[in-house]
């Protein structure tokens, strides 16, 4: 097992990481900016050290000064949590060549599923169902429109790089595909570094469906099971739930043990979710992602494992904690992402909180990392905090988690509590109808 471990992040995951280590008996590092100097995972950490000013690219994108900091504090693992340098290929390669471990998969699995054409390729090698689209990346030219011809419209055009709905753009006839293109090319470009798109199969109203998997890296895997994050805006997701109102027992096991096989052949190390769209019972796989995603409470809730405990214990080189035919859902768990945003224009509000009182009770669960005084910086991602649920039926979740969203105290900033306390009243989200587009009509029509 690891000595001390280095948590290369902030916010609520640093804290989230930070408790995992303590219930494995691991020292641990936090590092932070200027701007988060009172943060609480500094607070609660055995060692700090400041590695740069509020810009991320000076301080949690600093490789030098994070190397700096294991150095200095004699750290001899990382853990990158999610965003920053957590799916950064290059980033691991460097820890290895300075005999630090890296929490989170190989390096090579990294970089293949970080290029989203490269990733879909592989899928299908493994015989893992993807969405109809070009081999590779495209051009605005004759040979995009006859390929999209033969996809059929509406037409996706998405980044090869990158994510989060950057470089995405729909070409709903012929007439939009030139636009559509190098639009979503100069996003590319400008986000990534990577002008690369290719095209997919714009499906009407799918659902995106995730499976959770966990490897040792030796041939050993497992799925525990799905979650359903069909409620986005601009391809961000909102809310996640486990297991999904529109899957079945019979095809969560035929997804899930596909999905499964395909990590047993590719000797993945740690967790990672494979993600996937869902439409007439069909599913079809988008993407990757190669780390700790922020919904993992979900999971959790649903199958009583500790996900970031695990994932350590395995790059530690652990085994797997259990076999496919031990692994069980309980019950049902949602969770909500409150930001400081406008609820409604959903602009940023960063400020200090002047209330807070999170929510309690059974089955009630809160990942967050502010306080009472807190003040949310300006210069990252505007997340308050996770209110996660779990219910022995969506019926009993729905009705908790109405009721924590009732109990909860945000003041002093504008955060997203309010539509969550409309949407868990909706008709369509009570019967579980919905699908990947139902958030932004929602939105339009208020």
């Amino acid at each position: 097992m690891f000595d001390k471990i280095l948590i290369a992040n902030r916010g609520e995951i640093a804290l989230r990481i930070l408790r995992a280590c303590k219930e494995l008996g691991i020292a641990t590092v936090a590092v932070h900016s200027t701007a988060d100097a009172d943060a609480m995972h500094v607070r609660l950490a055995d060692e700090s050290v400041c590695v740069g000013p509020p810009p991320s690219k000076d301080s949690y994108l600093n490789v030098p000064a994070l190397l700096a900091a294991c150095e200095i504090t004699g750290a001899d693992a990382v853990h990158p949590g999610y965003g920053f340098l957590s799916e950064n290929a290059r980033f691991a390669e460097i820890l290895a060549d300075h005999n630090l471990h890296f929490i989170g998969p190989k390096a090579d699995h990294i970089r293949l599923m970080g290029d989203k054409i490269e990733a879909k390729k592989t899928a299908r090698k493994l015989g893992i169902p993807v969405v109809p689209g070009s081999d590779g990346a495209v051009a605005p030219d004759q040979d995009a429109m006859a390929i999209a011809k033969s996809i059929g419209f509406p037409v996706l055009v998405k980044a090869a790089a990158g994510g989060g709905g950057r470089g995405m753009k729909v070409a709903h006839t012929e007439a939009d595909l030139a636009l559509a293109l190098s639009t979503a090319a100069n996003e590319a470009k400008a986000a990534f570094g990577d002008a690369s798109v290719y095209l997919e199969k714009y499906l009407q109203k799918p659902r995106h469906i995730e499976i959770q998997v966990l490897g040792d890296g030796r041939g050993g895997a497992i799925h525990l099971g799905e979650r359903d994050c069909s409620l986005q805006r601009r391809h961000q997701k909102v809310w996640e739930e486990g297991p999904s109102p529109a899957i079945d027992a019979a095809s969560r096991a035929k997804i899930g043990s596909t999905v499964a096989k395909a990590m047993q052949q590719l000797k993945y190390l740690g967790v990672g979710t494979v993600e996937f769209l869902y439409e007439d019972g069909e599913f079809y796989f988008i993407e990757m992602n190669t780390r700790i995603q922020v919904e993992h409470p979900v999971t959790e809730m649903i199958t009583g494992l500790d996900l970031v405990l695990e994932q350590i214990r395995i790059a530690a080189g652990g085994d797997l904690p259990l076999t496919q035919d031990e692994v069980t859902i309980t019950g049902h768990s949602i969770e909500c992402r409150v930001n400081a945003e406008n609820p409604v224009t959903f602009r940023p509000s960063p400020g200090k909180i002047l209330q807070y009182h999170p929510p309690g009770g059974l089955g009630v669960r809160i990942d967050s990392a502010v306080y009472q005084g807190y003040v949310i910086p300006p210069y990252y991602d505007s997340l308050v905090g996770k209110l996660i649920v779990h219910g022995k039926t969506r019926a009993e979740c729905l009705m908790r988690l109405r009721r924590a969203l009732d109990e909860m105290v945000v003041e002093g900033i504008e955060t997203t509590l309010p539509l969550f306390r409309a949407l868990v009243r909706e008709p369509a989200i009570i019967d579980g109808d919905y699908h990947i587009h139902w958030l932004e009509q929602y939105l339009a029509g208020q």
